[in-house]
């Protein structure tokens, strides 16, 4: 089971992200990036994951304080020009050369603790929407592929490019890859590096909902009143798809002890690689706000 814990709201700004609550407490939106103005690499930074569950924590409830019969949606959106370039490769590389496995797999554990709460819809009250209306590369896109439902506007590059450096995407691409698609394509997706298409992947069946450019928030609100209409029937599902599709928080930190191995065993020429998307990044995420 997820290890996440059930945190109280500090009721202090967050810094990295923003939130809204429904008035009715059954809807909660967490935008990733609310910092992205200062010119900051919209990326898993340690900080802004910190916050992401924290805020998380706080909104889950406990099998004794759900009410019968309701259902909650979280959406997982972006305030950045992209959705979500991936993990905190600066902080790789540098924990990577320094060689500490343990800050390491302290890191990939708590996404791993994000995803598995993503993908278990908060204990099994709530329905996971991600809003990709930029791209979403790498760890960005494991977080949209642990929800519940993706909802994508035309346009976004969608991709894990890991293997340009030489490691693979480690926080639950795979597993939840495989609950999507055929194991033999899930591992095309990974193994090629590609960026597709939003189209592109709507067409494999990666993306569920696709719509056109500026209209992925009218669509998640309108996808979240009709199924406000039958929640028994939504909780019903989350229940039985947390028994037939499940990906237990086991699997996830297994296989991202094994990326952590993978990361640290990476030469010269992949941490060059590295460094260069670091820069590429960060090119990208001023000219994003200039």
């Amino acid at each position: 089971m997820s290890t996440i814990e059930k945190l109280p709201s500090s009721g202090s700004p967050y810094a990295t992200i923003r939130t809204q609550d429904s008035a009715d407490g059954a809807a909660h939106w967490l935008f990733m990036h609310a910092d992205a103005s200062t010119g900051v690499r919209p990326c898993c930074r340690k900080d802004m994951l910190d916050e992401m569950w924290s805020y998380m924590s706080a909104i889950t409830r406990g099998p004794a304080q759900r009410h019968s019969g309701q259902l909650r949606h979280f959406v997982l959106a972006s305030d950045a020009a992209a959705y979500n370039l991936g993990g905190d490769l600066d902080l790789f590389t540098r924990l990577i050369r320094e060689g500490n496995r343990d800050l390491l797999l302290t890191y990939a554990q708590r996404c791993v603790e994000g995803v598995h709460h993503l993908h278990t819809g908060f204990g099994g009250d709530v329905r996971s929407i991600a809003l990709i209306q930029g791209d979403a590369l790498g760890g960005g896109l494991e977080m949209a592929l642990a929800c519940h439902t993706i909802v994508a506007e035309e346009g976004c590059g969608m991709g894990l490019p890991e293997v340009l450096f030489g490691l693979f995407p480690g926080m639950g691409a795979y597993s939840f890859l495989c609950r999507r698609v055929a194991p033999q394509l899930a591992e095309k997706i990974i193994l090629d590096g590609r960026i597709y298409s939003a189209e592109e992947m709507h067409a494999m069946g990666v993306v569920d909902v696709l719509v056109r450019k500026g209209e992925g928030r009218g669509a998640v609100e309108e996808m979240i009143r009709q199924q406000q209409r039958l929640p028994q029937s939504y909780l019903a599902m989350n229940a039985a798809r947390n028994l037939a599709q499940a990906v237990s928080y086991d699997e996830l930190l297994e296989i991202t002890k094994v990326w952590v191995d993978s990361a640290l065993a990476l030469g010269d020429r992949s941490l060059r690689t590295m460094d260069r998307l670091i820069k590429a990044q960060t090119r990208r995420a001023n000219l994003d706000v200039a």
